[in-house]
């Protein structure tokens, strides 16, 4: 159990023991919901039931909270409780709670704060990127990249169950368009006097792929029909691109268990069924399915959208609604519970027509979307709308080149999905504390150092030579179970509160799908321990002479900053970001 839920407990049993013995004529216990002051002088945590409870017990805020106070049980969590203005209790916990924090997360290491969901909750199926497998990632990719990855750590550390997937649109008249774009690059390349067709896509990639075949095979598919060699090049090109997704990807560091194709939803099986045709029967078995004008209709206005939608065109042609129809009964069938898809703002008015087919199907609330906004490129405070190297768009792989994973990610997740994201290019790429993940970087390599600073001459040549890690050296200076008693100062406490605070806080990150909380709660960590490191010496006394190695407050300090190292190490993980023992 955390301080907070043991506090509460603590408060409830005051509250409950009150209204129990007549003292609080209540005829309901109230819960004392604890939540931070705003200002850290009122205490650790406060209480506003006196205020919530006064006029039902028909007396003074500040006298329901003193009989409230005068009930609490003999601990060894409190300090000290104070009854302030209208009624607010106010309470303060004893250092040692404080300090048995860095004990803890010294001995839990990564496991530090997770939660667990109760079994039989919902499993999850988080899908997000999907980009057509039709040209490379751009710079918007990369922030559902860095987005979907870090809600499937945080969930996972808050005790979800994720399954993570990304939906390769590879069926479709896109995909043919694709095919014949990249032959007819191959013929002008081979000196054929052929204009691009007007539906096409047209960057240079396109050619480039073309190149590539040539330089392969060479001229093996000019004699082809046009049809044919389309098709040829259709498939060709597809896995070329579909490979580069892979790469930029896994470079991305972001796994998926799962790329599901679009276009096994169109597969029969031995009985002559498909994922289409299953899902359109189990909707037409629910009564939302009808025949108009040759056209198959989702009667999806009958559930609130604005109105029917087209799943099959009267020539037969499946729209790309009839996959989605598809892909979201499969997902069920395959045993989620609930399904979470990320999507950019664009697509909004797509929204409730998906909901609506969940409902449907007897599945109301099952979909969840998250929206997120684009991603304004800029260098120097300067908008950059084009690639320097082919005058086209800024691909995700040549921002990735410049500036690196790390500060791709964080910056990326850097605000909520709602809100734009202004992403500068040398403010990413600068060494200095105005990089904000350099900032929190530097605060883990920062400690790294001091652990190696304060190690005998053999270990910190050991850990150098990678035998042993700066966990083991950490352990080796500073060992499980040493005083932390002389952690008192300000500075110490603030920072081991942030770090008590860590379990709730993941925990609501998860909740909320907004692991952007957790650049924030990075920055304000790293900017406590800056703090702690001013004021607190820690290998050396106020007079600068250096601390004897057995000295108590050197030895709590060094686990203090070990905790430090951990929760650092842990938060950046979270994000999908690394943590450099040195800079």
């Amino acid at each position: 159990m955390d301080i907070r839920s043991s506090l509460q407990e603590i408060m409830d049993q005051a509250i409950a023991q009150a209204v129990a013995d007549g003292s609080l004529p209540l005829d309901t216990v109230p819960e004392s919901a604890l939540e931070r002051p705003r200002d850290e002088a009122n205490g650790d945590w406060a209480s506003t039931v006196a205020m919530r409870s006064a006029k039902l017990a028909k007396m003074a805020p500040r006298d329901v909270a003193q009989i409230i106070v005068d009930h609490i049980p003999a601990n060894d969590m409190i300090e000290e409780v104070q009854i302030a203005g209208p009624g607010f209790i106010n309470i303060r916990l004893a250092d040692q709670e404080l300090q048995q924090v860095v004990r803890v997360i010294r001995e839990e290491g990564d496991d530090y704060g997770r939660g667990t969901i109760p079994e039989g909750e919902r499993k999850i199926n988080l899908e997000y990127v999907s980009a057509n497998p039709t040209g490379p990632f751009h710079v918007g990719h990369g922030r559902w990249a860095a987005l979907g990855d870090a809600m499937a750590r945080v969930m996972r550390h808050a005790g979800y169950d994720v399954y993570e997937e990304f939906y390769i649109n590879d069926h479709g008249t896109q995909m043919d368009v694709f095919g014949n774009s990249v032959a007819v690059r191959y013929m002008q390349l081979l000196g054929h006097d052929v204009e691009m067709p007007e539906q096409c896509y047209g960057g240079s990639y396109v050619a480039d792929i073309a190149q590539g075949i040539i330089d392969r095979d060479g001229r093996k598919y000019e004699a082809m029909t046009d049809e044919e060699r389309t098709e040829v090049f259709r498939e060709m090109a597809y896995q070329e691109m579909l490979a580069l997704q892979h790469r930029v990807m896994d470079r991305m560091g972001t796994t998926f268990d799962k790329w599901f194709s679009e276009r096994s939803l169109y597969v029969e099986d031995e009985t002559g069924e498909s994922p289409v045709s299953r899902s359109l029967k189990a909707m037409e078995d629910k009564g939302y399915v009808k025949e108009e004008d040759g056209a198959i209709w989702f009667r999806s206005s009958e559930l609130g959208d604005e109105k029917d939608r087209v799943m099959i065109k009267a020539n037969g042609e499946m729209t790309y609604f009839m996959s989605d129809v598809a892909y979201h009964y499969d997902k069920k069938m395959r045993g989620f519970d609930h399904l979470i898809n990320i999507w950019g703002a664009d697509h909004h008015g797509y929204v409730k027509r998906c909901e609506c087919m969940l409902e449907a199907w007897g599945w109301p609330g099952a979909l969840e979307i998250v929206l997120g906004q684009l991603v304004n490129l800029y260098r120097d405070g300067e908008a950059v709308r084009m690639s320097k190297r082919t005058g086209e768009m800024v691909t995700l792989e040549e921002l990735l080149d410049e500036v690196g994973v790390d500060a791709t990610r964080y910056l990326m997740l850097s605000r909520s999905s709602d809100q734009p994201i202004d992403f500068d290019i040398e403010v990413a790429k600068k060494k200095d504390n105005s990089n904000p993940v350099y900032y929190v970087q530097y605060a883990h390599a920062r400690i790294c150092s001091i652990l190696r600073k304060a190690a005998p001459e053999a270990v910190a040549k050991e850990e150098a030579e990678g035998k042993l890690t700066i966990g083991q050296l950490a352990e080796t200076v500073v060992p499980q179970g040493v005083d932390l008693s002389p952690l008192t100062h300000p500075s110490e406490l603030a920072l081991m509160r942030k770090m008590a605070d860590f379990g709730e806080f993941v925990a609501l990150a998860a909740r909320d799908r907004a692991p952007f909380r957790m650049t924030h709660y990075a920055q304000d960590l790293a900017s406590l321990f800056h703090g702690f490191y001013t004021d607190c010496r820690v290998l050396t006394d106020d007079n600068n002479d250096p601390r004897p190695a057995d000295d108590p407050i050197r030895q709590a300090r060094l686990a203090l900053c070990d905790a430090t190292r951990i929760m650092l190490a842990l938060v950046l993980g979270l994000l999908g970001v690394s943590a450099p023992e040195k800079m």
